[in-house]
């Protein structure tokens, strides 16, 4: 029996897949659980039709990601914090307040998407990258300064 798997099952294909399979595995295990449908015809093309209109939301999706890396690209932010002897930051800068800033700014960001490569514990510029899509990645300039 052939179907049209609706989710990625590891030992048989991924989503919209055309599989063969047992009738008896199609018909008790996944039809009852909408893990796939039948292959007919009418399913063929609207599988067709789904993954055409998947492909313009990732294409539109990755339009407005690139112009926004554009945005924050050109974007500095600046932190003032307390610090002590030698510029050493009293804590460290998180994303979160990174997060905070460009919210400030008029940036929706979520804070899990802003990436340190270390824990900022000083004064000065440090770079961070913002992963906007799975494509789209940004670096924004992180300047510190003593309060």
């Amino acid at each position: 029996m052939k179907v049209i798997l609706n989710e990625n099952i590891e030992t048989l294909g991924h989503i919209g897949d055309i599989v063969k399979v047992a009738p008896g595995y199609a018909r008790n295990y996944l039809l009852p659980k909408k893990l796939a449908v039948p292959a007919t015809e009418k399913n063929a093309k609207a599988l067709e039709h789904a993954k055409r209109q998947m492909a313009y939301k990732k294409n539109k999706a990755l339009e407005s990601a690139k112009m926004l890396a554009e945005k924050l690209g050109a974007q500095a932010v600046t932190l003032t914090h307390k610090c002590g002897e030698e510029g050493k930051l009293f804590g460290s800068v998180t994303n979160m307040e990174i997060a905070a800033f460009l919210k400030d700014k008029g940036f929706e960001i979520d804070r899990k998407k802003i990436v340190l490569e270390d824990a900022i514990k000083h004064t000065g510029d440090f770079t961070a990258t913002v992963k906007i899509h799975p494509e789209v990645t940004a670096t924004i300039k992180v300047t510190v300064s003593a309060a």
